[in-house]
Order: structure tokens, then C-alpha cells, then sequence
């Protein structure tokens, strides 16, 4: 039993770690990169935001509630990190990370939904014909939730020793990381199957 209680909180944790599907961890960047360590209560949430929405499509496809095409929710996963990601070169050093949080968290709750839509097909093939479907769903979302704070930590750490030891303006962190991360999703966006 805790055998595949671990098993699937590391499914979770690799899925989100995984160097081949990196989109995940861009959308924690840009999600985070705006924030300090004081501000962790508000990143938590946003995290955990992306997590409930993320776990919501993943139930509503499970039970075959939903069903998407996948070359849409390809496309739009990197059309999410990229809409984050402008927002933030836009805002950068305005404040508008305090403001505004219903906006923030329903975008972020709306990312999670279509990001767990592109994880669908494969998670449903984790489940198999399994009848304990929604606890394996938690324990899958538990290791997303890990993940995602070890990622979010991560960045806040780089953003502290960048903005006290280097002297780096947060504004023009900011603007640096999201820059990079437009950079790499414009790409992904190209070159989906959608436009294909």
C-alpha cells in the first residue's frame, strides 16, 4: 500500500521534473519569478491554484467526463507560459503582483485546467482499470504539489542571491527571466501540430 502511495507521489514529482516536458516548469517560472520570500503565502496559493486545476481535468478526463483534442491543449499550454510570461515584462517593477489577485488566481486555476488536459491521455493509462482512481489522483497531485514547490523555491532562492548578492534590480530580473522564457515557448507554439 505505501509502496504505491510513494509510487505515485514520484510519478507526480518526475512528471513535473521531467526534462522533456519542460512547459511545466517554464509556467512555475513565470508564475514565480515576479515574487520574494516574503510573499510565499501568495506564491503557495498560485501554486496550489495551478494544482486544483490541474487535478480537476485530470478527474473530469479520468471518469471520461471531458475529452480534448490534444493538438488544441499542445497549443495552448505554451500560449499560457507565454501570456504569464509577457504580463510579468509588462508589469515588471509596477506592483501588479499585489493587485488584482482574482485575476492571477483564476488565469492560474484556468492554466492548471489545460495543463492537466495534455497529461490526460497518459495519466489515464497510469490508471489503467484501476477502481481506486481518485485516491491515486491525490497521491499523483500530492508529488505535482511537491514538485512545484521545490521549482517555486528555487526560484525565489536564485531571485534573492541575484537581487542581494548581485545587486540585480527585481525589475530587471523580471524582465531577464521572462525574456528567456518567451524565448523558448515561441518555438513551442510554432511548431505545434495545431499549426501544422
Amino acid at each position: 500500500m505505501l509502496e504505491n502511495f510513494w509510487f505515485n507521489v514520484e510519478y507526480g514529482i518526475n512528471h513535473v521534473l521531467d526534462i522533456n516536458a519542460y512547459d511545466h516548469v517554464l509556467f512555475l517560472i513565470v508564475l514565480a519569478v515576479p515574487y520574494l520570500f516574503k510573499d510565499w503565502k501568495r506564491v503557495l496559493l498560485l501554486v496550489t491554484m495551478f494544482t486544483l486545476g490541474h487535478t480537476l481535468s485530470l478527474i473530469l478526463a479520468s471518469y471520461g467526463v471531458v475529452s480534448v483534442n490534444a493538438a488544441i491543449v499542445e497549443f495552448l499550454i505554451p500560449i499560457t507560459i507565454l501570456v504569464v510570461a509577457l504580463f510579468n515584462v509588462f508589469t515588471a517593477g509596477k506592483g501588479a503582483q499585489k493587485e488584482k489577485v482574482g485575476v492571477l488566481f483564476l488565469s492560474t486555476l484556468f492554466f492548471g485546467l489545460i495543463h492537466g488536459l495534455g497529461f490526460a491521455r497518459e495519466f489515464r493509462m497510469l490508471l489503467g482499470d484501476s477502481d481506486n482512481k481518485l485516491l491515486l489522483l491525490l497521491e499523483f497531485a500530492l508529488g505535482i504539489e511537491i514538485a512545484q514547490v521545490i521549482i517555486v523555491f528555487l526560484v525565489l532562492f536564485l531571485g534573492y542571491l541575484v537581487q542581494t548578492i548581485f545587486r540585480f534590480s527585481k525589475r530587471d530580473w523580471v524582465m531577464v527571466i521572462s525574456a528567456v522564457v518567451v524565448g523558448l515557448v515561441i518555438p513551442m507554439i510554432l511548431n505545434s501540430d495545431f499549426l501544422a
